[in-house]
């Protein structure tokens, strides 16, 4: 067999090349063309010339750094943090607030397209404050006990002295959760930190994970955080290996949960469960998904601890919330309380399997995990036929898979809307309103 001839570009002697980067790409890195070779290279932004210089190179792409960027494009700023860059939490720093919603609709777009669904005209936008929006992260110590997220290109920890993403008191809280732990040695200290608190800064959940945990002296720690962050509730301590064995909770103080004002209601949020992390977002976002609808009957499934349930509960006779997740079914139950309302612990695949081939609701809200809805709950979905369906999604890519075979049982899109919970980074949520039109509707393009 002939040896196949490397790539001009392979190698880290091949040096530096010239590009022309044309368009975004979902993940964070946007595309470059080297004699027909597609380049991904991150921290640039389209129509800019770079200096790149290789790092991985595959027989189909290459991934690259730019060294240079030669022809700045004008949407180009001045990141907000020091750590952008070599932090991988964010990705789209460098470009203005306005950019970066174009970058995702045109991302949003082409994903629909290549899967061969017709986007629509207009996809509209939903957007808030860009900065000091996250009510939730989780950092890691490094070696010396320091916090920090991982690294853009490997699991290597960058310590961190600011988040401008993130609720002042997160920041403010992990850094004086450090100051602590450095004072233990390295086999008593926790690996990680989860950090939540609710929109007005004022009640604080943290969770401390690791192998080592169960050797901290949780009280004394409690006791030397709450002297500097008295908004703390609650604090537990999870053990978590690498050994494939289960995580376990060796140590609680405090709450289980807070308490978190949204959308009008005052949600109940436990350790662990899910809830949506744009703080100045999460009131729009919701009336957007709930749209007006009104009826008889309304699903609201993987509804986390009900944030659309219940408010869905004031426009309809009868709701059925659908969740899973141990964290969260017990908040879900209590946030339903006195409503119409009903708390159904069930994964969404397993309901829609023994529902009632007779019982059809006017609406149904899905909003699943990164994975998407699947072939046999979009099969269900399809047979159930609800007049309207609101799919919100946080993968443009199973998205477009799922509104394909959504699209050829007899829906149509109304209304598509990206909604920016997580500015800075590459992250899409999107909200998709579908009317059911019988299967003569055709939508899917070629």
């Amino acid at each position: 067999m002939k040896p196949r001839t490397p790539h001009p570009m392979s190698g880290p002697s091949s040096g530096s090349r010239l590009v022309q980067i044309e368009k975004p790409i979902y993940g964070g890195a946007f595309l470059a063309r080297d004699e027909g070779k597609a380049v991904f290279v991150p921290l640039t932004l389209p129509g800019e010339q770079a200096r790149v210089r290789v790092v991985d190179d595959k027989r189909g792409y290459a991934s690259a750094e730019a060294t240079e960027i030669l022809a700045p494009a004008p949407e180009r700023v001045v990141p907000g943090c020091r750590h952008f860059g070599a932090c991988g939490g964010c990705h789209y720093q460098h470009a203005s607030y306005e950019a970066q919603l174009r970058l995702k609709q045109a991302v949003l777009r082409e994903t629909l397209e290549r899967a061969g669904v017709r986007p629509p005209e207009e996809i509209s936008v939903l957007a808030a404050a860009p900065w000091a929006y996250r009510n939730r992260i989780r950092l890691a110590f490094d070696a010396d006990g320091n916090p920090g997220y991982r690294a853009g290109r490997s699991h290597a920890i960058i310590s961190i002295v600011e988040c401008p993403i993130a609720a002042p008191l997160l920041v403010r809280a992990a850094l004086v959760a450090a100051e602590i732990v450095r004072k233990y040695p390295p086999v008593q200290r926790p690996s990680e930190i989860m950090l939540f608190c609710n929109a007005e800064e004022t009640n604080l959940l943290i969770s401390l994970y690791g192998a080592n945990v169960a050797k901290l002296p949780f009280q004394k720690f409690c006791g030397a955080f709450l002297e500097r962050i008295p908004e703390l509730k609650a604090l537990d301590s999870t053990v978590e290996d690498r050994s494939g064995r289960p995580s376990r909770t060796v140590a609680q103080w405090g709450a289980h949960s807070l308490d978190y004002r949204a959308a009008g209601f005052m949600y109940r949020v436990d350790h662990g469960a899910f809830f949506q992390a744009n703080r100045w977002l999460i009131d729009a976002f919701v009336e957007r998904v709930i749209a007006g609808h009104h009826g008889t009957l309304g699903w609201d499934l993987f509804a986390g601890v009900g944030l659309f349930a219940r408010r869905l509960a004031e426009n309809f006779a009868r709701v059925v919330a659908v969740e899973s997740a141990p964290p969260a079914t017990t908040a879900l139950v209590h946030n339903l309380r006195g409503t119409s309302a009903t708390a159904v612990r069930s994964a969404t695949l397993d309901f829609l399997r023994r529902a009632p081939r007779g019982q059809k609701p006017e609406l149904i809200v899905a909003d699943p995990p990164r994975t998407g809805l699947g072939a046999e709950t979009t099969a269900l979905l399809s047979q159930v036929a609800a007049p309207t369906l609101v799919y919100v999604s946080c993968d443009p890519a199973t998205l477009a898979r799922d509104l394909r075979a959504l699209i050829g049982s007899g829906y149509g899109i109304q209304e598509t809307v990206l909604a920016d919970l997580f500015p800075q980074t590459f992250h899409i949520e999107t909200i998709i309103h579908l009317r059911h039109y019988g299967k003569t509707r055709v939508t899917v393009s070629c």
